[in-house]
């Protein structure tokens, strides 16, 4: 919400953003019947046809290649050290929608739907175009072929994530860790999913919470879609905020700063982790230097820190402490609180757009002299890097990212 809007303003909000929500959650679920009804009508072309008729040429040869190789996805964990950079899943990238607003899922409502993965007016309306500018945004991707990759990719893929995400969150959300095996099951079969196997209720709901979000930001933002990842980052959303619009449009709002980490041309991580390497060069120059000598000085080693901007490496609760530490230097730099009151304050640190990536480089040299001493090859380092899971301390992480705000903002 704006800080100057009154009650009536955000209550109408909320009430627009339910609904548009909720149009979402449709073409969702037009996409599903679609597909299911082109599945139908494939097998019963394919049950009629004479042997002669199963003989392709060249050219259906080749269609049948490409189609291959553009559904093949990893379905094993892929943001494990260096595997991530090579998921051939995230073929996408384009212009943003940047929202802030809330609310609960519904799935009935008569509301006027717009056309099926939004378009360009559409997304225009829903918010700002992405002020990053780390490189110019492709054309808008072309409604079949979005479509077509939600059916054979996304939607698969946000499947197996959902089903795989943790319940370390459950101590934190009684209401939602306490849902009855009935009740879990049957918002699973609203959203389609089935393959939870032996899962307790509270993640079946978590699971099937994790697909109707991220299958709604996927018709939202096509030219994102879905990556692997982005569960991480959506996950400690729902644990805090139990109604599905509310969270939804709190991740499109997360999303707007994070999703130049899922473009393919990786322009934005490339960004972000050559800053890394400026705050590391700067601070510490002999580790800096060894890792020059490892060939590691682009810090391709921080890379899934980088992407799901440290979920892997801290606690469910640690997340939280960071993220909104994060997101109130944000907010301060967008309502020119940092330039009004920076002058003042002096040897406090600045609020800064990149304190994450302050923090990934805080983590870094907190491991100088093992990295140093020890570690003669980047993937001994990557090994080191991963293994700070469930070893960091948020505090300290962020105590040391401010002291480098304060040393090196200028430089940086």
């Amino acid at each position: 919400y704006d800080l100057n809007s009154t009650e009536e303003e955000r209550d109408s909000i909320r009430q627009q953003k339910q609904k548009e929500y909720e149009n979402l959650r449709r073409q969702c679920r037009e996409i599903h019947r679609r597909n299911e009804n082109g599945s139908d009508s494939k097998q019963t072309a394919q049950s009629s046809n004479t042997e002669d008729s199963q003989v392709l040429d060249s050219h259906d040869i080749e269609q049948v290649s490409s189609s291959t190789r553009s559904i093949q996805v990893e379905e094993s964990e892929k943001l494990n050290s260096e595997s991530i950079r090579q998921d051939g899943d995230c073929e996408k990238s384009g212009v943003t929608s940047e929202d802030d607003a809330n609310d609960s899922d519904s799935t009935n409502s008569e509301e006027t739907e717009t056309s099926p993965l939004l378009a360009e007016e559409e997304a225009e309306r829903h918010g700002k175009v992405n002020q990053e500018k780390d490189t110019q945004s492709p054309s808008s991707k072309p409604k079949f072929q979005a479509e077509e990759e939600f059916n054979t990719i996304w939607q698969r893929i946000i499947r197996l994530d959902a089903v795989r995400a943790n319940d370390e969150w459950v101590p934190y959300s009684p209401s939602q860790a306490g849902v009855s095996d009935t009740k879990a099951r049957g918002i699973a079969t609203q959203v389609g999913l089935t393959d939870y196997e032996d899962l307790e209720p509270c993640r079946i709901l978590h699971a099937a919470r994790l697909v109707a979000i991220l299958e709604a930001y996927a018709v939202y933002d096509p030219e994102i879609g879905y990556c692997q990842g982005m569960s991480d980052l959506l996950s400690p959303i729902l644990a805090v905020i139990e109604d599905d619009a509310f969270a939804f449009w709190c991740f499109v709002g997360f999303m707007s700063k994070a999703r130049h980490n899922f473009r393919l041309d990786e322009v934005g991580i490339r960004r972000q982790l050559s800053m890394v390497s400026k705050i590391i060069k700067y601070k510490d120059i002999r580790l800096y230097r060894h890792l020059e000598n490892l060939e590691a000085e682009d810090c391709f080693f921080v890379y899934r820190m980088v992407v799901v901007m440290f979920r892997r490496e801290l606690t469910f609760e640690q997340t939280l402490c960071l993220w909104e530490v994060m997101w109130a230097d944000q907010a301060a730099i967008r309502t020119g609180i940092a330039k009004a009151t920076w002058g003042r304050i002096r040897l406090r640190a600045p609020p800064t757009e990149d304190l994450l990536l302050y923090a990934i480089a805080a983590s870094v040299l907190q491991r100088r002299k093992t990295i140093i001493e020890k570690y003669s090859g980047m993937d001994e380092i990557m090994k080191e890097c991963n293994s700070m899971a469930g070893r960091l301390d948020v505090w300290k992480l962020l105590d040391d990212a401010h002291d480098l705000v304060v040393n090196l903002h200028d430089k940086i």
